[in-house]
C-alpha cells in the first residue's frame, strides 16, 4: 500500500498497469510479425506487374517450348517468372538454348522500361542465334 500525504490513504494496483504493458508488446510483436510474413510471401513477390505497350496488330508465337523473358520498369530480368540478375541473363539464356535449340522467346517489356534494358537482352538473344523472338503486346482497340 502507498501512502499518499493527505487526508485519504490510497490503495494502488499496479498489476492492470503491467498486463496492458504485456498486450501491448504482444500486439506489436505479432502486427509487425504478420506484415513480415505478408511482405515476403513467395506468392506476393512471383507476381511481376509489367504494363504492356498496345498494338493494333499482332499474331502468336509458334512453337513448343516458350521462355518468356520479362523487364521491368525498373531494370530487372525476370526468366520464366524467375528473377535473375543482369549479369546472368546471357548465361540463363545460353543455357536453355542449349537444351532447347530451338528455342521461342517472348519479351514482356514494361512500357516505362529503359530501352537500353530492352536493347541489352535483344543483343543477348542475337549473341545467342534465337532466331524465334517476339514481343509481347496488349491488343489496342483499331479506329477505322
Amino acid at each position: 500500500m502507498i501512502e499518499i500525504k493527505g487526508t485519504k490513504n490510497y490503495l494502488m494496483a499496479l498489476e492492470s498497469v503491467a498486463m496492458t504493458d504485456i498486450v501491448m508488446n504482444m500486439f506489436i510483436f505479432f502486427f509487425i510479425s504478420f506484415s513480415l510474413v505478408y511482405t515476403f510471401n513467395p506468392n506476393i513477390i512471383s507476381k511481376l506487374e509489367i504494363r504492356l505497350p498496345k498494338a493494333s496488330s499482332g499474331a502468336p508465337l509458334e512453337g513448343s517450348e516458350k521462355t518468356v523473358l520479362a523487364i521491368t520498369k525498373s531494370g530487372e530480368y525476370y526468366i520464366d517468372g524467375e528473377r535473375i540478375g543482369g549479369s546472368d541473363l546471357k548465361s540463363r539464356l545460353r543455357a536453355k538454348a542449349r537444351a532447347n535449340p530451338a528455342l521461342s522467346v517472348v519479351l514482356k517489356v514494361d512500357g516505362m522500361a529503359k530501352f537500353e534494358n530492352v536493347v541489352r537482352a535483344l543483343d543477348i538473344i542475337n549473341a545467342l542465334n534465337i532466331q524465334k523472338v517476339s514481343v509481347a503486346a496488349v491488343k489496342s482497340e483499331s479506329k477505322t
